[in-house]
């Protein structure tokens, strides 16, 4: 599998952690399912058959006039009209859960939140909208913010750690003394700010938090090529005249990326916690966002509705300790004084 032996004893040392192994498992089936949210929760129907034509309204919008309806507009598949019309020429093929994250369901009877039935498995929150389609779609985002922030990050940071390592003088006093002062911004209180004039959305957010998250492997990089510069070979290769970009690349980055590797778990669900505050404390994504934290704000609001903050804390520490687990199993795969 591996052309390098050294891959391969950590891969093996990797899978001998069963915890870590199927935690690993677990959070890309998981994951893998939320990428695919809109065809198991959408309000609209996976597969029509009409007048022997087939549809594919998850994907391509139609008009109801498609369906032998009178309006030019898009059909609304919960119409008890709309439907009737499909049905009397063919058939639909709804989600398994037929409600998107902004989804209301106006047929509740009662007040709302609902608690649990046969149409809403785990009720809906205080508008009307499915509790299990909003946590599959905010498990969706949570992960890829997390993931695009922990690689932006993580390569912002390596690159400066590289540097700083490297070159040392006045360029690592000048980025210590940078680090000191930027790692002492109060960035929640930024937000805050921030959030009074401009409405946040994902990539806005993201940006902002990778202007301050990028500096948690600064200090594991430069340590590292700190090392590393010292060494005979490093000090030959520069002698023969070979360029320093070659140098860190080829020769000191490897050194370094066993330790960048094994933090990159833990500062994933970093990166997941800290989309879930901001979101609790509504300086999150938009209002109406599929968020995780929000859900947790919902049922701080709403006692009377425990559903709501059990589902989202249940879904929140399965996922933070499937990254815990993962993480370890990589720190001990990556430990050279780890045996087989």
């Amino acid at each position: 599998m591996f052309n390098n032996p050294l891959a391969e004893a950590r891969w093996l040392r990797f899978k001998a952690n069963k915890r870590g192994f199927i935690s690993l498992w677990i959070f890309t089936i998981l994951f893998g399912l939320s990428l695919f949210a809109e065809i198991i929760a959408n309000d609209k129907p996976l597969l029509v058959s009409y007048d022997n034509q087939w549809f594919v309204p998850v994907i391509n919008e139609y008009s109801e006039t498609e369906f032998g309806g009178e309006f030019e507009t898009e059909a609304d598949y919960k119409d008890p009209y709309v439907i009737e019309l499909i049905e009397d020429s063919g058939y639909i093929v709804w989600p398994i859960i037929p409600f998107s994250y902004d989804t209301i369901n106006f047929d509740i009877s009662g007040a709302v939140p609902s608690e649990p039935d046969s149409v809403n498995w785990l009720g809906t929150d205080d508008k009307g909208r499915d509790v299990l389609a909003r946590i599959i779609y905010g498990f969706r985002i949570s992960v890829l913010f997390g993931f695009i922030l922990t690689i932006v990050s993580s390569v912002i940071g390596v690159v400066v750690g590289a540097t700083q390592g490297y070159y040392g003088g006045w360029v690592d006093l000048f980025g210590q003394r940078f680090i000191e002062v930027w790692s002492g911004m109060p960035t929640l209180f930024l937000l805050i700010i921030l959030s009074s004039f401009i409405e946040p959305n994902f990539w806005w957010l993201l940006g902002i938090m990778v202007l301050f998250s990028w500096m948690s492997l600064v200090g594991i990089v430069r340590a590292e090529f700190l090392r590393c510069r010292n060494f005979d070979y490093v000090r030959a290769a520069q002698a023969m005249g070979v360029d320093d970009k070659r140098i860190m690349l080829r020769h000191m980055l490897p050194n370094a990326m066993v330790a960048s590797l094994t933090m990159m778990p833990f500062i994933l669900s970093g990166s997941v916690t800290t989309l879930t505050s901001l979101d609790f404390l509504g300086f999150g994504l938009p209002a109406g966002s599929p968020s995780l934290g929000e859900l947790l704000a919902q049922g701080k609001a709403n006692l009377q509705a425990p559903w709501l903050g059990i589902s989202a804390f249940v879904v929140l520490s399965l996922m933070l300790t499937l990254l815990v687990f993962v993480g370890e199993a990589v720190r001990d795969a990556f430990d050279p004084h780890q045996q087989k």
